[in-house]
Parts: C-alpha cells; sequence; structure tokens
C-alpha cells in the first residue's frame, strides 16, 4: 500500500495546477493535476501535504482542509493499491517556483480546469472538493482508461 496526498490550491478564481513533464517513465506525463506526493515515515496526511506542497510550488500551505479519500488499486499496473487523502487550501505564503521538478505550475481558471488534459477520474472528483461533506472513493483504471468508480459522501 502507498499512501500519498494531493491539493488544490485556490486563490481568486482560480487553481494551481501542475502540467507534468518529469524526466523518465511517469504515469503521469502530459497530464494536469494538483500537487502532492508520497508520505515520508511517521508524518499525518496534513504533515505530507504541508511539506510536499512547499517542496513541489514554493508555497507554504496553512490551513489545509481534507476533503476526501481515493483509492487506486493496483494503478499503472503496479502490485499495489495507492491510499490518497485529497486536499484543498487557500491560505498560503511564499513565492511560487517557476517550475519544479515534476513539471510546470500554472494558475488555472477554475471554469477552465476540466478543458486541460486530466484523468478521467479527476473529471469527476474535482466537482466534490467544493461539498461541505467529505467523500471516500475508489477509482480502478485499465492502463489509462477508467472503468470502474464508486464514491460515498458524508456529511
Amino acid at each position: 500500500m502507498k499512501l500519498a496526498t494531493l491539493c488544490y490550491l485556490k486563490k481568486d478564481g482560480k487553481t494551481l495546477m501542475l502540467h507534468r513533464q518529469k524526466v523518465g517513465k511517469d504515469a503521469h506525463k502530459d497530464k494536469w493535476n494538483g500537487v502532492g506526493g508520497k508520505f515520508d515515515e511517521g508524518e499525518t496526511p496534513e504533515e505530507c501535504v504541508i511539506r510536499e506542497v512547499q517542496e513541489e510550488t514554493g508555497l507554504l500551505i496553512k490551513n489545509p482542509r481534507l476533503k476526501g479519500r481515493i483509492l487506486f488499486p493496483a494503478f499503472d499496473k503496479q502490485p499495489e493499491d495507492w491510499h490518497v487523502y485529497v486536499f484543498t487550501a487557500d491560505e498560503f505564503e511564499g513565492e511560487l517556483l517557476p517550475k519544479s521538478d515534476e513539471g510546470t505550475l500554472e494558475w488555472i481558471e477554475d471554469s477552465k480546469v476540466l478543458d486541460l488534459n486530466l484523468w478521467a477520474g479527476d473529471k469527476i472528483f474535482l466537482s466534490w472538493l467544493n461539498n461541505k461533506g467529505f467523500f471516500s472513493a475508489k477509482f480502478q483504471y485499465d492502463s489509462e482508461k477508467l472503468v470502474y468508480h464508486t464514491v460515498t459522501f458524508y456529511k
């Protein structure tokens, strides 16, 4: 099992997105994602998302809001499942890095985010970030094709 975080920073009707252009094998190459990454040993989801966002963007987030959890079984044909904690944040400080090791960062108008080259599952769960409650979901992919998803919403 792999644990990771994913965060969508919000500012002035825009969302900070990462256009993945990492060198080497990357299942996310040329896709647009939020920012985040894998847990370090002993980290809470909140500690991980704060550290990962700062490493990838240069921004220090405050009061990240946990919006949901997503299970990606055997993603990218890996033997392990990914459990991803999904956050939003609209309080942060610092200077945005011009480029991340993962790719290019860009503030995208909220109305245009779904027009980006996103994973099919992202196009589904991004709207859930606006809900007041918490979601728990599973997205099953076969190669790059979404074949199944389920969700439970909590108030």
